[in-house]
């Protein structure tokens, strides 16, 4: 129950705090909901020693746990992509390194408006910690969509002025890249419609899921836990049943033994 709980309290606060980054906000949501109900249910069962809602409860947590492991294994097949966890100086992040499922939220035009004007309104290339020109390594520190947006790609050969004016080459870019040529200098342009801008965004969204990968792992073990105890619960309350009846069988003959000798 507490782990259902702490789930949707981290939902609220995505909701509240996540910025362009809500992909976890209606699993961890639902999740969470559905963790604390039948948490509840079980909990009341054992208390109240109710067979019956033990039973449930143990039906519940069976379907629970199948739709953990089911979403598990769903995550673990969508996040593995040949694509680094972590930016290279010298390598963004493409579209056609993430897997079809995780492109869908970028290859269709307007999720990526809608996530495009959110990423301007949340200002991620603003006042960026930028101190020395021209050094990749001043970048090692971005995450993923400031990489991929807030910046042309290392290899097109601009020379930095400052943190998002970047200055083209008399000869142009170094490399023939649909990515050089989308950069622009504007604040509201720079590279936010780059493919590299775009893989940034799905490593950041991989990422989440990943966390979510190993939030689940943690539930199925913990309810799995519990799914045996309930079970234990479930055969405790069996014999103090069988108990109880033979005790009754026996005190029934010996009552009318007693009856008849007095």
């Amino acid at each position: 129950m507490v782990a259902g709980l702490a789930a949707m309290g981290v939902s609220a606060y995505i909701r509240v705090h996540g910025g362009c980054d809500r992909v976890l906000h209606y699993p961890l949501l639902f999740g969470g909901l559905f963790v604390s109900v039948v948490s509840t249910l079980g909990l009341m069962a054992a208390l109240c020693r109710l067979s019956s809602a033990l039973y449930l409860y143990l039906l519940l947590a069976f379907f629970l746990l199948l739709a953990f492991a089911s979403f598990t294994v769903a995550a673990l097949f969508v996040t593995a992509t040949h694509a680094p966890d972590h930016h290279a100086p010298h390598l963004g992040f493409r579209v056609r390194d993430f897997s079809p499922w995780l492109q869908h939220y970028v290859t269709h035009q307007n999720h990526w408006d809608e996530a495009r004007a959110c990423l301007l309104r949340s200002r991620v290339c603003h006042h960026l910690d930028v101190r020395r020109n021209n050094d990749s390594r001043v970048f090692d520190h971005l995450s993923s969509t400031q990489f991929g947006c807030c910046m042309p790609p290392v290899q097109c050969g601009f020379r930095m002025k400052n943190a998002t004016f970047w200055e083209v080459p008399k000869a142009g870019p170094s490399v023939n890249d649909s990515d050089c040529m989308a950069w622009n200098n504007r604040e509201d342009k720079l590279c936010y419609d780059c493919d590299s801008c775009k893989g940034g965004v799905l490593a950041s969204i991989r990422k989440q899921w990943r966390h979510l990968t190993v939030f689940n792992i943690c539930i199925i073990v913990l309810v799995t836990t519990v799914y045996v105890l309930g079970c234990y619960a479930i055969r405790n309350n069996r014999l103090d049943y069988t108990s109880y009846k033979s005790q009754r069988r026996i005190r029934i003959p010996l009552t009318v033994i007693q009856g008849f000798y007095y």
